[in-house]
C-alpha cells in the first residue's frame, strides 16, 4: 500500500449534534470505532466500501441523562465475545453497553461527580476517574475499591499491562501509580492539570497537560523526556502500534503527529477545541472536536479523500477566524508583520505558523512539508495582545478581552467577555449565573480577571495566575508528611516484662497445627493427599499467651508514674488483677468480670502512651471473654474502643502500643459483639492497620497479618466484594514489606480464604497481580507450610 508518510484527511463524519468528547477503537467489527458526545449519545462507526472511504453509523447508544465525557472498550470474554463499551458521563454514572442494544446492559453508580476517564484491564476490570477526586476499580458490576489520594479532579486514568498497576492523572498536577489499590508513587513535574495518559510499555508511559507539555515517564518515577510544540492545553494523547510514535490534540485547534520524539506533522482543524483522538488498528487517526465532527486522517494514499474533499477541508480551514488573545499564535505585534511576499520563503518545519498583513487584514498560514507550501489556516481577528482598543467581537459585541476558561465542566471552554471599565466582581457574578455555575467560585473568577488584566496585557496565564478552577497556589489539606515509627523494642533489662516476648506460640513445630502448634497435621500427608488444611480459615485466630504475674507487676510499677488524676488506688489495682485472673484460662476459679472492673480497665487504657502498654495487654486478654467483649464492643462503647485503639496505631506511635492494639483488635473477633463492631468499622480499621506494614517490627507484622486473616474469615461466606477487595489490597501491600515467615504465612492464608469459592474475588486477585507477587514463596523450605499454602493459593488463581 502506498504511503506518503504524511497524514491527510480521509473523511469527515458529521454524526453528533454537539462536541465529540471521547473516541476508542473497537474490537468488533474490524476497523470500527466508538465516539461519545455532549449530545448524550455514543455511536459505533464502521468503515464502508463507498468511494468516499467513509464510515457508517452502525449503532447508537443512549443511557446518560447528561453529557457523555469518555469511552473505553472492555475486552471480549466468553460471555461477550465482541467485547463491551463503557461510557462515563456528567450524570456521575458509567453505562456499559453491548454492540447491539441501544440501552445499557448495566449502569455503575458510585462516583459523586462527573466520570471523565475510563480504562479497561484484564479479566473485565474497569478503572474510572472522576471530578470527585477519586478513581474507582470495578469488576462484574461492583465497585471493588476506591483510590483516594488526589486533591482535585482525576482527569485521566489508565491500567498498565503489568497486573495490579494503575495510573491516575489529576488537576492537582500530579500523576499517581497505584499498586493493589494503594498509592505506590506520586509523579510531579507538570505545572498544570494532567489531562491525558497513554501506555508505552510495562515500564513507560506518556502524560499530557494543560501546561502545553507532554512527558515521558518510567514507572520507577523518572521523567525521561519532555516534548513541546502545542501552544495551548493538550487534551488527549494516543500511541501508535510501534509503541514509540504518538499523536496529541488540544485547545490550539491542532492534531500533532510525533515521530522519533519530534513533532513531525501539525494538522489544523476548523474547531477551537480538539478534545480527543484515537489510533485505529490500520494506523489511521480519528479525532473529535468542539464542532461535533469526527475527522479521520490517513497516510495511506488509497484511503485519502478525493482532491475535491481535501480542497473543501482546506477552504473550510482558511475561513476560520483566530483570536490572538487565545494565545494560540503567541505574542503578536501587528506593526511588525510582513506582507504577502513573506509566503515566498519556505517554512523550516511542519506546522510552523506565519502571520502576514494583507491590506487591513491579518492572515495566518501554516507550512505543510508534504505539500511544500503555506496553507491558509484563518483570518486573525482582535489584533495584538498588547493593544487595548475594543477589538474582540463576542456574541455581536466588542470587548477588550474575551477569556477562555476551562471550568472542569466536561464541555467546551466557556467564554468570559470583559471590558476594562467593567466591575470584575459583577462580571464574575454574571458569568457564573449565565453558565449555571456555583457562586462559591465568585472570588476565584473575579481574582482571575483582575490578575489577567493588569497592565491590559493578556498572554498565556502564569502559574500564579492560572485557571481559577484548576491552577496552582492551592491550599491542599493533609499534604504534610507524617513520620513513621521505628521498630526498636523499647523494653530492655533482665527479668522485665516485654509484651509479645516469651515462647512464640505461632511457630510451626513439625507436625503441629500451623497456627497453634497443636493437633496432628503432617506436611508429608498433605503432599500425598493434596488436602487443603490451610484455607478457608473461618474461625478467628487469637493471641492467647500471657504471664499474668509479670503483667501485674509492670502495671503496679508504672502506676507510680501515672499522672495523679489517673493513678489507680490499691483497691482498683486489685480489681484489675482479679479481672485478669478471671479471663486467663477456662478453668479459672475467679468469678466473671464485673462492670466495675471493666470500667476501671477502660479508664486505665487512657494512661499516657509511654506507660499504657500493660493495660493494653490486659485488655487484649480480656476482650476474649464474652462479658468483656459485649461490654467494650457493644454498640455505644464499641466505636469509642475502636477509635482509641486506632489512635494508638498511628504510624508515628510506639511499636509496643501498635502491636498490642492490633492484637486487641484480633482478639475482639472472639465474640459476637466484637465481630459486628469490626465488620462495621472495617474500612477504617484495615486502612490504619495497613500503614503499619512499613514499621519494621515482626510482632507488628504478625498481628497485622492476623487481623487481615480474621477479616477474610468473616467475609468468606459473604458476597461483600468491596470488603474482600480491601482484604486483597491490604494483604498484597503488606507482602511487599513483611519479611517474617509467620506473617507471610498468615497473609497467604488470608489471600486463600478471600478467594476460595469466589470467582469474582479470584478475578480481582488476578487483575491485581497477586499470583506474580506471591510466586516467590512457593519454594520456601522453612517453614514448609509457607510454600504449601502458597502453592494452594496459586492453584486457586489459575
Amino acid at each position: 500500500m502506498a504511503s506518503s508518510n504524511s497524514y491527510k484527511l480521509r473523511c469527515s463524519i458529521p454524526g453528533h449534534e454537539m462536541d465529540v468528547r471521547g473516541l476508542a477503537a473497537a474490537v468488533f467489527p474490524e476497523g470500527a470505532f466508538v465516539s461519545v458526545s455532549r449530545d448524550r449519545t455514543g455511536r459505533v462507526w464502521v468503515p464502508n466500501s463507498s468511494p468516499d472511504k467513509g464510515f457508517t453509523e452502525m449503532h447508537c447508544m443512549s443511557g446518560h441523562s447528561n453529557f457523555v465525557s469518555c469511552v473505553c472498550i472492555i475486552a471480549p470474554s466468553e460471555t461477550y465475545p465482541r467485547g463491551l463499551i463503557a461510557t462515563g458521563g456528567n450524570d456521575n454514572n458509567i453505562c456499559v453497553f453491548t454492540l447491539d442494544q441501544p440501552q445499557p446492559l448495566f449502569t455503575l453508580k458510585g462516583h459523586k461527580n462527573t466520570v471523565c476517564s475510563l480504562s479497561s484491564g484484564k479479566f473485565g476490570t474497569l478503572l474510572s476517574g472522576s471530578w470527585d477526586t477519586t478513581a474507582k476499580v470495578w469488576l462484574n458490576e461492583k465497585c471493588m475499591m476506591t483510590l483516594q489520594g488526589h486533591s482535585a479532579a482525576v482527569w485521566a486514568v489508565v491500567i498498565l499491562p503489568e497486573q495490579g498497576l494503575m495510573l491516575s492523572g489529576s488537576a492537582d498536577k500530579t500523576i499517581k501509580l497505584w499498586k493493589a489499590g494503594r498509592c505506590d508513587k506520586t509523579f510531579t513535574g507538570h505545572e498544570d492539570c494532567v489531562r491525558g495518559l497513554a501506555v508505552i510499555s510495562n515500564t513507560e508511559f506518556f502524560s499530557c497537560s494543560n501546561d502545553t507539555s507532554i512527558r515521558r515517564w518510567l514507572v520507577t518515577g523518572e521523567c525521561v523526556q519532555v516534548y513541546y510544540s502545542h501552544t495551548n492545553y493538550i487534551y488527549s494523547i494516543a500511541v501508535f502500534p510501534n509503541s514509540q510514535d504518538f499523536v496529541t490534540t488540544g485547545e490550539d485547534r491542532t492534531l500533532r503527529i510525533w515521530r522519533k520524539g519530534e513533532c513531525a506533522q501539525t494538522i489544523r482543524l476548523p474547531a477551537q477545541s480538539v478534545w480527543c483522538c484515537c489510533v485505529l488498528p490500520n494506523g489511521d487517526i480519528a479525532v473529535g472536536a468542539s464542532d461535533g465532527i469526527i475527522r479521520v486522517f490517513t497516510e495511506a494514499e488509497d484511503r485519502m479523500a478525493s482532491a475535491e474533499d481535501l480542497q473543501a477541508f482546506e477552504d473550510e480551514l482558511s475561513k476560520a477566524t483566530i483570536d490572538p488573545k487565545t494565545g494560540d499564535l503567541g505574542d503578536i505585534k501587528l506593526e511588525d508583520l510582513p506582507g504577502r511576499e513573506h509566503l515566498d520563503e519556505p517554512g523550516n518545519r511542519d506546522g510552523q505558523t506565519r502571520l502576514i498583513k494583507d491590506g487591513e487584514k491579518v492572515e495566518a498560514y501554516q507550512w505543510s512539508v508534504s505539500d511544500g507550501r503555506w496553507m491558509k489556516i484563518g483570518d486573525v481577528v482582535g489584533g495584538s495582545n498588547q493593544q487595548t482598543s475594543k477589538s474582540v467581537v463576542y456574541e455581536g459585541k466588542e470587548y477588550d478581552y474575551v477569556f477562555t476558561i476551562d471550568v472542569n465542566e466536561g464541555g467546551p471552554s466557556m467564554k468570559l467577555p470583559y471590558n476594562v471599565t467593567d466591575d470584575p466582581w459583577l462580571t464574575a457574578h454574571n458569568f457564573l449565573q449565565k453558565n449555571d455555575l456555583s457562586p462559591m467560585f465568585l472570588d476565584q473568577v473575579a481574582n482571575f480577571i483582575i490578575e489577567n488584566t493588569k497592565g491590559h496585557v493578556v498572554g498565556p496565564a502564569q502559574p500564579e495566575s492560572a485557571d481559577p478552577f484548576t491552577g496552582g497556589a492551592r491550599y491542599i489539606p493533609g499534604s504534610s508528611d507524617g513520620g513513621t515509627g521505628f521498630g526498636a523494642d523499647p523494653f530492655t533489662g533482665s527479668g522485665r516484662y516485654i509484651p509479645g516476648s516469651g515462647p512464640n506460640p505461632t511457630a510451626s513445630m513439625g507436625v503441629a497445627d500451623p497456627f497453634t502448634g497443636g493437633g496432628a497435621y503432617s506436611s508429608a500427608s498433605l503432599r500425598q493427599t493434596a488436602t487443603n488444611i490451610y484455607f478457608p480459615k473461618t474461625d478467628g485466630v487469637t493471641f492467647e499467651q500471657a504471664n499474668s504475674s509479670q503483667i501485674i507487676a509492670k502495671l503496679k510499677e508504672l502506676n507510680g508514674r501515672a499522672p495523679q488524676e489517673q493513678k489507680l488506688s490499691e483497691e482498683a489495682l486489685e480489681s484489675i488483677e482479679r479481672l485478669l485472673l478471671s479471663v486467663c484460662g477456662p478453668s479459672s476459679s475467679e468469678p466473671p468480670p464485673t462492670i466495675q472492673q471493666i470500667s476501671l480497665l477502660w479508664k486505665a487504657s487512657h494512661w499516657p502512651e509511654d506507660i499504657v502498654f500493660p493495660v493494653l495487654d490486659i485488655m487484649r486478654l480480656a476482650v476474649r471473654h464474652s462479658q468483656v467483649n459485649e461490654s467494650l464492643c457493644g454498640e455505644a462503647e464499641g466505636v469509642q474502643l475502636c477509635n482509641h485503639l486506632l489512635s494508638l496505631m498511628r504510624p508515628e506511635g510506639r511499636p509496643a502500643n501498635q502491636m498490642l492494639a492490633l492484637r486487641t483488635l484480633c482478639n475482639c473477633f472472639s465474640g459476637r459483639n466484637g465481630r459486628a463492631l469490626l465488620m462495621a468499622q472495617r474500612e477504617t480499621v484495615l486502612s490504619r492497620a495497613a500503614d503499619l506494614a512499613s514499621v519494621c517490627n515482626k510482632n507488628i507484622h504478625i498481628a497485622l497479618a492476623t487481623l487481615v486473616l480474621n477479616y477474610a474469615g468473616c467475609l468468606h461466606s459473604q458476597p461483600d466484594l468491596e470488603a474482600k477487595a480491601q482484604c486483597l489490597s491490604v494483604a498484597s501491600r503488606a507482602l511487599e514489606t513483611v519479611q517474617d515467615k509467620e506473617a507471610v504465612f498468615r497473609l497467604l492464608v488470608a489471600l486463600g480464604t478471600t478467594v476460595a469459592s469466589d470467582q469474582t474475588a479470584q478475578d480481582l486477585a488476578r487483575s491485581l497481580g497477586v499470583s506474580s507477587q506471591i510466586s516467590k514463596y512457593s519454594s520456601v523450605s522453612d517453614p514448609s507450610k509457607v510454600a504449601e499454602c502458597c502453592q494452594l493459593v496459586l492453584k486457586e488463581l489459575q
